[in-house]
């Protein structure tokens, strides 16, 4: 049984909600350092799409506290955001952990996805202007 088959939520679009104390910062942050516009817009809130999926940011009083990856794009050729994102200005984070190091600030993830196939992953993370932890991966076949 699919799990489609099993439950109305299983058949629903996930969106992505990022909270943002300073909206009008955010959207220049997405503008100019992903290159991403929204598709629209309502007082309080910015909505975006990637890849035929949508993600939110809403102004919020609380702050993301960034410990943990908070949204992530999945991307056929990560050299090539790696490149795009390093030439925009954008940081990334630095990990030394046990199981996950990143080297110039990319990780090689052995072991992920192995249910599409893969054999690992490679990725890396940043925060937004906001503080929101997200991620950049592709399997590696």
């Amino acid at each position: 049984m699919d799990a489609d088959d099993r439950t109305p939520l299983a058949r629903g679009r996930v969106a992505t909600r990022l909270p943002a104390q300073d909206l009008e910062r955010a959207r220049r942050f997405y503008a100019e350092r992903l290159g991403l516009e929204p598709v629209d817009e309502r007082p309080g809130g910015l909505l975006y799409r990637c890849g035929g999926v949508e993600f939110a940011l809403f102004r919020s009083a609380g702050a993301s506290p960034g410990t943990f990856t908070q949204m992530g794009w999945e991307v056929d050729d990560l050299d090539a955001v790696v490149a795009d994102l390093r030439r925009r200005g954008v940081e990334f984070e630095e990990v030394d952990l046990p199981g996950l190091r990143t080297s110039d600030g990319i990780a090689e993830v052995e072991g992920n996805y192995p249910s599409k196939g893969a054999r690992g992953e490679r990725g890396f993370w940043f925060r937004d202007s906001e503080g929101n932890m997200l991620g950049v991966g592709q399997p590696v076949y």
